[in-house]
């Protein structure tokens, strides 16, 4: 009998360590896919505190260790770390415990940001290099100089005509990769830019073409822009890896960055599909000085940036932000075709893009002194960055970033179809210059296959 109850004793005690190994194992792979389920920096939070004083009692009840790895603003926002010896919770349990804390607003994730032309999104329908396509498809610096949409938006008008412009004294901002600064396209264009990524003062581009699929983007954007305005300046600002990958708080610090040396336009080539609240306030802050909920930087101070943004390239109505924030210091840029389309792979709502501008095989600047083709709205959104410039720099007098991106809004191309549903507000860059609204509208587009999917 004993026997009987030693051998049943040893089967219990032994399914019971099967029992909890599993059920560790489950809450491990529970974990485990938390994180995994977070486009984020694991172990941080982001989030504003009405009283600072609060920090240190709110660190210890989040179990975040004290001292802040960053803080900006007025009310600050902190980027914290987590203490993992003291908890197991996620960065995301954690923000979602804070949203009922009375202490603190805007808790987020330091959440990974992403170009738009990046592979493997699931937010969008992504533009890679062919191999092979670059070199057969105006791959040189001859096809960069006779491109398509150069003549499409009169940009040589815009250069050349005696009210013209093109773009001395402006400097603008590419948020971006990191861009080859050897380039032969920006030989006396470039101002001191930064590196996010490594912390450094080198922002050239990291990976190898092909290889890394992100590697040579800000090249090629960093490229759009000198050809559209070849007088401005551009200050390369790295805070994308050779993957396409960024972090919100590495952009909150590239925008402030360039804000306070100088910049007075921000190219942003990548996105998120969530709204990320601190760059909305750092955005919004730019425009008028203080965010509708009475925030401030003392970090930019009266410094004012007018930032263009892609809106993505998920083929659909999907926001991705931050331009589908729709703010006065912001336009959303859609990509259009050589015969003034909206692109298939164009993200589009026209309650918050904006404009659009030529977006689909476009020549520009790769690593190595090289040329190559790119889509996207990557593309576009340089393009509008440069013709800001224009304006910018024969209109001095625009301070505002809403006052200068409107005057390029407002005197676009209204080109409407697919019974009003598509309005793209093509860009032109005579008629920004020349300050023309309206501006003359070309025959209607025909045709409208392919808009199905925008439900509009």
């Amino acid at each position: 009998m004993k026997k009987f109850i030693k051998n049943n004793w040893r089967r219990a005690s032994l399914i019971l360590t099967l029992v909890f190994f599993f059920l560790a194992g489950s809450s491990e792979q529970k974990t485990s896919a938390q994180s995994s389920n977070c486009d984020c920096v694991p172990n941080e939070v982001i989030f504003e505190l009405r009283v600072p004083a609060n920090l240190a009692a709110v660190a210890a009840q989040y179990k975040l260790i004290p001292t802040p790895l960053g803080q900006v603003g007025t009310p600050p926002t902190y980027r914290m770390l987590i203490d993992v010896l003291q908890t197991s919770q996620t960065s995301q349990q954690i923000v979602t415990a804070m949203q009922s804390d009375a202490r603190i607003t805007k808790p987020e994730l330091n959440r990974k940001l992403s170009a738009a032309e990046r592979e493997g999104l699931s937010w969008t329908l992504g533009r890679s290099w062919s191999i092979g396509r670059s070199w057969s498809i105006g791959g040189s610096a001859k096809g960069y100089a006779k491109q398509w949409f150069p003549e499409k938006i009169r940009l040589s008008e815009a250069h050349n005509s005696p009210q013209g412009s093109r773009g001395a004294g402006v400097i603008i901002a590419v948020l971006d990769t990191g861009i080859d600064l050897t380039h032969p396209a920006f030989a006396g264009k470039l101002v001191a830019g930064y590196d996010f990524v490594d912390d450094d003062n080198n922002p050239s581009e990291v990976g190898v073409l092909r290889q890394n699929p992100s590697y040579g983007h800000g090249t090629h954007v960093a490229g759009i822009v000198a050809l559209t305005a070849p007088d401005a300046k551009i200050m390369p600002l790295r805070v994308l890896n050779s993957n396409g990958e960024g972090e919100l708080w590495r952009v909150t610090q590239a925008i402030i960055w360039a804000t306070s040396n100088g910049a007075k336009i921000a190219n942003i080539s990548f996105g998120y599909p969530d709204n990320v609240d601190l760059l909305k306030d750092l955005i919004d802050c730019t425009n008028v000085g203080t965010t509708p909920d009475g925030k401030t930087f003392s970090e930019i101070g009266a410094n004012r940036l007018a930032i263009v943004a892609g809106a993505g390239n998920g083929g659909n109505a999907s926001p991705i932000y931050p331009a589908a924030e729709d703010l006065n210091g912001m336009l959303g840029v859609g990509a259009s075709t050589r015969n003034d389309l909206l692109a298939s792979f164009s993200t589009y709502d026209r309650a918050w893009v904006e404009v659009t501008a030529p977006g689909e095989n476009i020549v520009s600047a790769l690593p190595g002194g090289r040329y190559g083709v790119w889509s996207g709205t990557s593309m576009s959104a340089p393009i509008v960055s440069g013709i800001a410039a224009l304006v910018k720099s024969k209109y001095p007098q625009l301070t505002i970033p809403h006052d200068l991106l409107d005057q390029v809004k407002e005197t676009s191309l209204d080109i409407r179809y697919n019974q009003g549903a598509i309005r793209l507000h093509r860009v032109d860059a005579l008629c920004a210059v020349m300050n023309t609204q309206p501006c003359p509208i070309p025959p209607t587009p025909a045709g409208n296959a392919g808009f199905e999917n925008f439900g509009l």
